[in-house]
């Protein structure tokens, strides 16, 4: 198998979502593979994915895509959960052929995105199972724990603060880690670990930090848990500060199709990098269940 180091996009291309954001997409391995589509979450980029796009890329076909003003897809003055189901629904017309199946995996914002665009047509044509990764529907910064202080209005205005700020976040100094892996990762996360993921949320400008900060704080999406109507897998860190436990268990109970919950203790809010090889095995048993075995019954 490929490494994440040395894995190179097969293939780029830009989709055009509905108001005409182009998003930059990258799909990797054999094209006659069965599909993945991974989606990252806020403030993060494709480069989140590497260690899943090293290991599936040996025998699928891997698609990953820039949210808008992410990565290198440029920033947009619309940013809401209808505008990430619209990228989602262009990236999938792009890349997939029509009643092409995919697992969808998705990590926090990205989670969020598959959860925004369920009941979309294109979701429901093309996805055969999904994987949510740290991720909620709905009071994101009440029952965030970044601020260490019991539940209650102070540490949810403190908290909406800490996440909305407009502060630029700076070099990635030996505190800034610090900081990053406070927030975002478990006590025990190797440093090249916490290294890698400073470089990737720091690289995100602020302002577009900033604009979907606001989207998440008000974010809303119980509603939309229930049209995900494929077969769902939910992992969860039991350290994660920003989307705790709590999030991932009510997902999984008003799922139509809930394949449960799976707890890696220690861990926070970056699983996919924190256990790559627990998410990207997440992922291969999904095809293989539910693409695989079905394409071959």
């Amino acid at each position: 198998m490929r490494t994440s180091g040395s894995a190179q996009p097969a293939r780029e291309l830009t989709a055009v979502s509905a108001d005409g954001t182009r998003l930059h997409v990258e799909v990797h391995g054999p094209e006659d593979a069965p599909p993945v589509v991974l989606a990252h979450g806020w403030t993060c980029s494709t480069a989140f994915w590497a260690a899943q796009i090293g290991d599936l890329a040996a025998d699928h076909r891997v698609v990953v895509y820039d949210q808008r003003g992410h990565g290198r897809t440029p920033p947009s003055p619309v940013c809401s959960t209808d505008a990430l189901a619209d990228d989602l629904e262009a990236v999938l017309a792009a890349t997939l052929a029509p009643g092409e199946r995919a697992v969808l995996a998705g990590h926090s914002m990205g989670a969020m995105t598959v959860l925004a665009a369920a009941a979309r047509p294109r979701v429901r044509e093309h996805a055969a199972a999904v994987l949510l990764c740290s991720t909620g529907a709905s009071r994101l910064v009440a029952e965030s724990t970044v601020v260490p202080l019991r539940p209650g209005r102070l540490r949810t205005w403190l908290t909406g603060r800490v996440l909305g700020s407009r502060a630029p976040l700076g070099p990635v100094t030996p505190v800034a880690k610090s900081v990053l892996k406070y927030a975002t990762m478990g006590a025990a996360s190797a440093p090249h670990l916490v290294e890698r993921c400073a470089r990737i949320v720091h690289a995100c400008p602020r302002q577009v930090r900033h604009a979907w900060s606001r989207v998440l704080s008000a974010l809303d999406l119980d509603h939309a848990v229930g049209e995900l109507r494929v077969p769902t897998a939910v992992v969860v860190g039991t350290e994660d500060r920003l989307t705790p436990p709590v999030h991932a268990h009510r997902i999984a109970a008003a799922l139509p199709h809930s394949l449960g919950v799976t707890e890696l203790p220690g861990l926070g809010h970056m699983t996919p990098v924190e256990a790559p090889g627990v998410v990207t095995g997440r992922i291969r048993e999904l095809v293989v269940t539910y693409t695989q075995l079905k394409e071959g019954a």
